[in-house]
């Protein structure tokens, strides 16, 4: 059963987690290889799940050494990217490595934080933009890290979970239209971000 929202008891004590920091980091990483997703030849989906966030305000909290000042900040920021069981939620990110390159593409990318979608089932769930601020500058250039989600219906989520389903996940900008197929684990450990 997936959890959707951490709280201050799963947050480890610093001194307790960098004990076991390497195990930790070791576990998620294995988790996460079956939830990246490359969808062209720039962009990197990474949906989250409840194991992924407390991953990531734990190395918040250890990093910046901000105790219990900084917990309540790192919980609002990343516990609405755990999805609430109706829904896929992803990072995704825009990777050139070369910054001119980049800049070029980023600007004719304005707005593809709305043009993301999963098809399953015969049916497109379109992703929704993460509220907390505009990802797209007035000027039309997109940021390379973008957060989305995917609202699914009763009958989406069960096409979903079916084993083997075809289930694909692209990107529709005039600028960068693009997709992917899942592959069966990866299409079955997001099924578990259902519940």
């Amino acid at each position: 059963m997936s959890r959707h929202e951490l709280t201050h008891a799963d947050i480890l004590p610093w001194a307790e987690y960098a004990k076991a920091r390497s195990e930790h980091r070791k576990r998620i990483t294995a988790l996460k290889r079956h939830r990246r997703v490359e969808v062209g030849p720039y962009v990197t989906f990474y949906f989250e799940n409840f194991d992924t966030m407390w991953l990531q305000v734990q190395e918040m909290l250890h990093i910046e050494r901000g105790g219990e000042a900084q917990l309540a900040d790192e919980l609002a920021a990343y516990n609405p990217l755990i999805p609430k069981g109706n829904e896929l939620v992803a990072t995704f990110m825009i990777e050139i490595d070369d910054a001119l390159r980049r800049a070029r593409v980023l600007a004719q990318l304005g707005g593809i934080e709305e043009m993301a979608f999963i098809e399953v089932g015969g049916a497109r769930v379109s992703g929704k933009a993460e509220e907390d601020q505009d990802r797209t500058t007035a000027e039309g250039k997109a940021s390379s890290v973008q957060f989305v989600h995917f609202l699914f219906t009763d009958a989406q989520i069960a096409a979903f979970k079916e084993p083997n389903a075809r289930v694909i996940l692209g990107l529709s900008h005039p600028n960068y239209s693009h997709m992917a197929v899942l592959s069966e684990a990866t299409r079955a450990a997001l099924a578990g971000d259902f519940a």
